[in-house]
């Protein structure tokens, strides 16, 4: 990889271009499916290529190929530079400053499991198998329809290389279970849940048992769901669907949309955007992280950063292109792992604290304009009652505005989604709308 990455950059060069950045990567991936009893599809594949980006007398473009030859990869970057000749100039497009790459943190993050391939196709069937008897075997699986249940693996390397000076390469090794559950409900409809979990190591996964009761036990609990009453009340975000409305709020920190006027949060940094138990940084350092890097897509040092401190925006996530045309200095090509100031209580003393109120656990459709700020998602999830959870609830949707929902934050949990980078705990809000029957 490392002579086909540095080969690509001489090519390019003796071809024509000013500048160029060469991505050389190779990607293995292996999933095995189970379901009822059976297995439902097993797929293998390992991909190599080389992307490039091309900086020709002040044009631009980004062309891969997965042709790795030598003459086939010569004729390739040939064309490539003659095709972006013929481009319109755009005097904002170059390689970083060298001087970003500087000061990456010298930690290892630990993405690499060096015990990839003692992973044989036999475990993971068992561990598929496994999952399905784990689900079948709870009480009330008699109202189970189908069990879907799946085990993946996949290793990537990748380096990256440009012209003017940075070279930086990653291995990284993911491992993740999953089981969805499908039950009957006496109206005929069929719920449906899922649960899943996923390591960098595979020694690291949880028990898989606990994935497939897991997925039984939510799938079973959406038996009798009804669209309740629209209403105000306090709303719970369970932490493995907070990230819909995170993501939501993060999207228009991004240097596009900023300099396309595309933001509600444009113009608003220094400025209170939400109450003061919003604080969250960007943490690219965490080891085993699912968004972990030394440097970003352009090869900028990875650093923490702080996004929102008690209810302020403190910082954009701007790449060298759009931090150009803005004229402010680049931050980053995009977020990566979410650091949250957490609060001291649980999932269900916080239900306990509100008393009254909706858990959303899972979302079902709707949009957020990135805009204007307003949204609205139809959500799922169950009624709480004297602090406890009662009845499922479904079919009911909440709407609003960005800029007023976070200022209504009034609790953070102690419990991190430890599956997903965002890693968002328990979220509650005060004074939803929901809209129901």
């Amino acid at each position: 990889m490392k002579e086909i990455a540095h080969g690509a950059v001489a090519i390019a060069k003796a071809k024509g271009a000013s500048e160029v950045a060469v991505r050389a990567y190779r990607v293995r991936d292996v999933s095995v499916q189970w379901r009822d009893g059976k297995i439902e599809q097993i797929n293998e594949s390992t991909t190599r290529g080389v992307g490039l980006q091309l900086y020709v007398d002040g044009r631009y473009s980004a062309v891969s190929t997965s042709d790795l030859r030598p003459d086939a990869l010569d004729v390739f970057i040939g064309d490539s530079v003659a095709m972006t000749r013929t481009l319109v100039v755009d005097p904002f497009r170059a390689l970083p400053d060298p001087k970003l790459y500087a000061g990456q943190a010298s930690v290892d993050l630990k993405l690499a499991d060096p015990d990839y391939p003692t992973v044989t196709p036999e475990t993971r069937r068992r561990l598929a198998r496994e999952m399905e008897e784990a689900s079948r075997s709870v009480p009330g699986a008699g109202a189970i329809l189908s069990v879907t249940t799946g085990f993946s693996d996949t290793r990537a390397e990748m380096l990256r290389v440009t012209s003017n000076g940075f070279e930086g390469g990653r291995v990284d090794t993911s491992f993740w279970t999953s089981a969805q559950v499908t039950v009957k409900d006496a109206d005929g409809r069929r719920p449906e849940d899922w649960s899943a979990a996923g390591v960098r190591f595979i020694g690291e996964l949880p028990p898989v048992a606990e994935v497939g009761r897991d997925a039984a036990e939510r799938a079973l609990a959406r038996i009798g769901s009804a669209k309740g009453d629209s209403t105000v009340l306090p709303m719970a975000l369970d932490n493995r669907a907070a990230g819909r409305m995170v993501g939501a709020l993060l999207g228009p920190l991004h240097g596009q949309v900023l300099q396309q006027k595309r933001s509600f949060l444009d113009g608003k940094l220094g400025t209170v955007v939400g109450s003061e138990r919003l604080t969250l940084a960007d943490d690219p350092l965490v080891v085993k992280g699912f968004a972990s890097r030394l440097f970003d897509g352009e090869g900028l040092a990875a650093r923490r950063m702080p996004v929102f401190d008690r209810g302020v925006l403190k910082t954009y996530f701007i790449d060298t292109y759009y931090g150009r045309k803005m004229g402010v200095e680049p931050t980053t090509a995009g977020s990566s792992n979410g650091a949250w100031a957490l609060g001291d209580k649980p999932q269900a003393e916080l239900l306990a604290d509100m008393k009254d109120g909706i858990l959303v656990t899972g979302f079902l459709g709707g949009n957020s304009n990135g805009t204007t700020g307003d949204f609205s998602f139809g959500v799922q999830g169950y009624r709480i009652r004297g602090g406890q959870i009662a009845e499922p609830i479904g079919e009911m949707n909440i709407s609003g505005n960005q800029t007023d929902i976070w200022k209504r934050l009034a609790a953070v949990g102690n419990d991190p989604y430890s599956y997903s980078p965002g890693r968002t705990p328990t979220l509650v809000f005060d004074g939803v709308q929901f809209a129901g029957n």
